[in-house]
């Protein structure tokens, strides 16, 4: 019975070893992927291939995921073969809870437009939390549990060559235990000199992210000598939705213009019997209204009632007075490369405005400003950032995003379509 017992443990010990393998390289497939596919500063030179790369990276995790499916049968048998070993029973435990979570929240993720909104946000926030902590415990469990370190505390401890080969028959990976430690030693370097490079991906061009709350203390640096001639309407200060919640990420493809009131101006022209221009000073006199609405990321993130105060769209089109060929508005950014485009049908919805504040304050460069695109019903690519100009074209334009993969319409889902 005992050697009946011992071979069937020595099968299930290799079972074991090769599905740890696997799992370590998707682990460490899936973080490099994921940052590359986070970092705002490499959002613009990732953007030809970005598409294929979250495709790439779903499809890492549904391997993953049939990993940990492969594990179940032998889920009770290797508890109770670590029965005593508390350390190895608690890094069980903690991998089994972070590909879990993983697992749970990239599944969300993926369905991305068939969720609510709210679900997406939430599963983001999870899945970059248990990026953050489960990357560096990986890191430190494949240099602690590495050969080399066990040595070197066996010798330390004066433990017995018989415990020590014991140790290495269990853990060892096909021989490659010494490679394992040469990844896993330069893993640990890279995480220590990566935390630099890190905050470098997160502030090239963009600043990473910003709360709703910051809004309001960075509103002094987003219009320059000319955010006297901005003043709130009553709805907006204090803001009617009560102040946004959440975090804007922040991202440009590539780079954030400055704004010059002196220099700026804003367009409509195209197919249009009055084509105008505005400078600065001009476009601030114009007629505002004010409304609450959501603010949703394709990526899973959202901002919650913003008060976005501006003109709504369909009065700029209606002042140029769009000629009947016109099938399609086009947007400029400011940056020089961004562009989409809505159909006049989008365009005449109520909530698609030209917004010039959020809660009251100017909306800062980094979120846009002086001047972008909301449109709410959609996510947010489709609401140009630094808007300067709005051309009436007779046939539809295949914006920025939709180029490298993106959908044409992008609706949020349970969204009122007209």
């Amino acid at each position: 019975m005992k050697q009946a017992w011992e071979r069937y443990t020595g099968k299930m010990g290799k079972k074991l070893r090769t599905l740890h393998k696997w799992n370590a390289w998707l682990v460490l497939a899936l973080a490099g992927s994921g940052v590359v596919l986070y970092a705002p500063a490499l959002r613009g030179a990732t953007a030809p291939i970005r598409v294929a790369l979250k495709q790439g990276h779903i499809w890492l995790g549904v391997a993953s995921i049939a990993l940990l499916l492969l594990y179940a049968p032998f889920l009770k048998k290797h508890a109770k073969q670590l029965r005593g070993k508390t350390m190895q029973a608690s890094n069980l435990a903690i991998v089994l809870a972070l590909l879990i979570g993983w697992s749970v929240s990239g599944v969300i993720l993926w369905l991305g437009r068939s969720v609510p909104p709210a679900w997406s946000s939430g599963a983001l926030l999870a899945h970059d939390l248990l990026t953050w902590v489960g990357v560096p415990y990986a890191i430190l469990h494949s240099v602690t549990r590495s050969r080399w370190v066990r040595e070197g505390r066996a010798r330390a401890t004066g433990a017995e060559a018989e415990e020590l080969e014991a140790e290495r028959r269990f853990e060892r990976y096909d021989g490659s235990r010494r490679k394992l430690l040469k990844t896993g030693a330069a893993a640990l370097v890279a995480a220590v000199a990566g935390s630099a490079v890190f905050r470098w991906l997160t502030s090239v061009g963009d600043r990473g992210g910003v709360t709703a709350e910051e809004v309001a203390s960075r509103a002094a640096d987003a219009l320059p000598n000319g955010q006297e001639l901005l003043s709130p309407l009553p709805e907006s200060n204090p803001p009617m939705g009560g102040g946004a919640e959440g975090t804007f990420r922040i991202y440009t493809v590539t780079r954030i213009p400055e704004f010059d009131q002196a220099t700026w101006s804003f367009a409509v022209n195209g197919l249009v019997d009055r084509p105008l221009t505005w400078d600065w000073p001009a476009f601030a006199k114009l007629a505002r209204k004010a409304q609450v609405s959501d603010f949703h990321c394709v990526t899973g993130w959202s901002v919650y009632h913003a008060t976005w105060e501006g003109v709504p769209l369909k009065e700029l089109l209606a002042l140029a007075s769009v000629r009947p060929e016109a099938k399609y508005a086009k947007f400029y950014s400011g940056d020089g490369v961004y562009t989409d485009a809505l159909s006049l049908e989008q365009a005449d919805m109520d909530d698609v405005m030209v917004a010039a504040l959020i809660d009251g304050k100017p909306i800062p460069e980094d979120l846009g400003g002086p001047v972008r695109l909301i449109v709410p019903r959609m996510y947010a690519y489709k609401s140009v950032k630094w808007l300067q100009s709005i051309e009436l074209i007779d046939r539809d334009h295949i914006g920025y995003w939709q180029e490298r993969g993106y959908e044409v319409d992008a609706w949020v889902p349970g969204a009122k379509r007209s």
